[in-house]
């Protein structure tokens, strides 16, 4: 089926040419930044996860919310997630690549990655991290290529394809639990250490994997002649609503447990993302933002009129995306590491060498994601003609 990916009308060249030349601009910077080390990034003694574990995070839950089609369509025959769930397979793999990027990229030498293999330490949340990524970026490859390529001949995937179906999905609920662990598996940093940080990360993958895919469904519609399906996509909305209200349910808990127990070396994290600790207060802005948003969006995911329209879905679902964003990248990072165990605040905001990298790593993933949606759909095209 490669062959399908070297076929293309002019607009597709050009899409995938820009792509190259970020890719290209991102890795001549990521040259300087493993030639002279992280310090060229804004981190520091304070704030040892910065921009890129950001990313990955995010991105981890973007993965994660690839069940949310799999789950329906495989376990409870929702054949209108038919046409879709390869998409959401194929989003899962861009993802989770990225997702890999993002840690070679904050490791500073990138061989230091081979410890991980060379002194397995089944104790760490590290180890464990690794297998479920990886474990669920080659479950979906071989799964997405293999039911690809049996609905391409029209016949029945292999059998072996089901057990493995399966096994994805608590991959896909274990690759954002491990990454919540990694968080609240450090008892120094009070904002992390909760039992629900894992209910809120799966809460806002759901929320946000599905709207990207929304988006993406939009963006397949308008350039093939493929129709993912409005049922399915408004299907896709109810989720993320539903998700989304959990999010911003499972914070104003934390909130109330925090504040109404008055626990000091928690309350601090809080008061400094929302209301500024001793006159730094550069995310406050952010964190009121993305309160807003995700309240606001959770309110017109609710009204059906609202959810329902074909024009105003794709801004919600940048509303749920953007308020996610900065809730559990940004936010969380600077919301763990400021201050910090003995009280320091040592703010904390990307310098350019990072957005650099970081744009470039997320045009690897849309180079990625465009050759598979580019066989995903014209394969359907393909069928359906």
């Amino acid at each position: 089926m490669l062959e399908i990916a070297i076929k293309g009308s002019k607009k597709y060249w050009i899409w995938l040419g820009v792509l190259c030349a970020v890719i290209g601009a991102g890795f001549l910077v990521y040259v300087d930044q493993f030639i002279n080390g992280l310090m060229t990034t804004a981190m520091s003694r304070d704030v040892t996860w910065g921009f890129y574990i950001a990313n990955f995070t995010y991105l981890v839950g973007v993965a994660a919310g690839g069940v949310m089609v799999v789950i329906p369509f495989y376990l409870h025959n929702y054949e209108k997630f038919h046409r879709i769930t390869i998409l959401g397979e194929f989003l899962a793999v861009a993802a989770l690549i990225m997702c890999l990027l993002f840690i070679v990229v904050d490791l500073g030498q990138p061989i230091r990655m081979l410890n991980v293999l060379l002194y397995p330490t089944p104790h760490s949340m590290l180890f464990w991290d690794m297998c479920v990524l990886n474990g669920y970026l080659f479950l979906n490859i071989v799964i997405g290529w293999k039911v690809l390529e049996a609905e391409r001949n029209q016949i029945k995937p292999p059998a072996w394809t089901t057990p493995l179906i399966y096994l994805s999905i608590p991959f896909a609920i274990g690759i954002h639990t491990v990454t919540a662990y990694l968080y609240c598996g450090l008892p120094g940093r009070g904002f992390w250490l909760t039992a629900i940080l894992a209910p809120r990360f799966l809460a806002s993958a759901f929320a946000a994997g599905p709207s990207v895919l929304i988006l993406l469904c939009y963006v397949v519609r308008k350039f093939t002649k493929f129709d993912p399906g409005w049922e399915a996509m408004q299907t896709l909305s109810k989720i993320a609503c539903y998700a989304l209200i959990s999010n911003v349910f499972f914070f104003l808990c934390e909130i109330f447990v925090t504040y109404y127990s008055k626990i000091p070396g928690h309350m601090t994290h809080i008061d400094y993302l929302f209301f500024g600790l001793h006159g730094h207060n550069t995310m406050v802005p952010w964190m009121w933002s993305s309160m807003i948003l995700m309240i606001s969006a959770a309110i017109m995911l609710v009204i059906p009129v609202l959810r329902s329209n074909a024009t105003l879905l794709p801004f919600i679902c940048v509303m749920v995306i953007i308020g996610t964003w900065i809730d559990k990248s940004l936010g969380m990072i600077a919301g763990g590491f400021v201050p910090s165990p003995l009280h320091h605040v040592t703010e904390y905001m990307p310098t350019f060498k990072e957005i650099g990298i970081t744009l470039g790593i997320y045009a690897a993933g849309l180079f990625i994601l465009t050759i598979l949606y580019k066989l995903a759909t014209t394969v359907k095209e393909e069928v359906r003609g």
